[in-house]
């Protein structure tokens, strides 16, 4: 007789890849040029996996991983998007250093094997 996962196993596990997936994608974006500021950048109202600046560009990045391209997209929803926005103002509101610099809310695809799909203007800040 074969036992369920446990819940808590398979949370660390999503968790685990969660962590590696960030890793990734900090790692992409240093070869790139960006400077990583914060990684899992919390607050009440949301977080943003990785805050990086490049000149006068700041980033605001999600990292999704899952099994395809099409899965990781889809599961950035709006809702999704709304919090990450908002931890962004709360990282703007704390850190007065960036005043000036443009914004910008990213996503990094990690699929797999497939090397990671960066997308710049991966959605626009609504004014609320």
């Amino acid at each position: 007789m074969t036992e369920k996962p446990k819940k808590s196993s398979t949370r660390q596990k999503a968790f685990k890849r969660g962590v590696l997936a960030e890793k990734a994608a900090g790692l992409i974006l240093r070869i790139k040029g960006y400077k990583i500021i914060s990684t899992r950048f919390k607050t009440p109202v949301g977080e943003v996996d990785i805050i990086a600046h490049k000149g006068n560009t700041l980033v605001f990045v999600e990292v999704k991983a899952r099994r395809t391209e099409e899965d990781a997209a889809q599961s950035i929803t709006p809702r999704q998007q709304k919090r990450i926005t908002r931890a962004a103002s709360s990282f703007l509101a704390s850190h007065s250093e960036y005043e000036g610099h443009d914004c910008r809310f990213d996503a990094i695809l990690i699929t797999g094997l497939k090397p990671p799909k960066h997308i710049e203007n991966a959605w626009m800040a609504e004014d609320s």
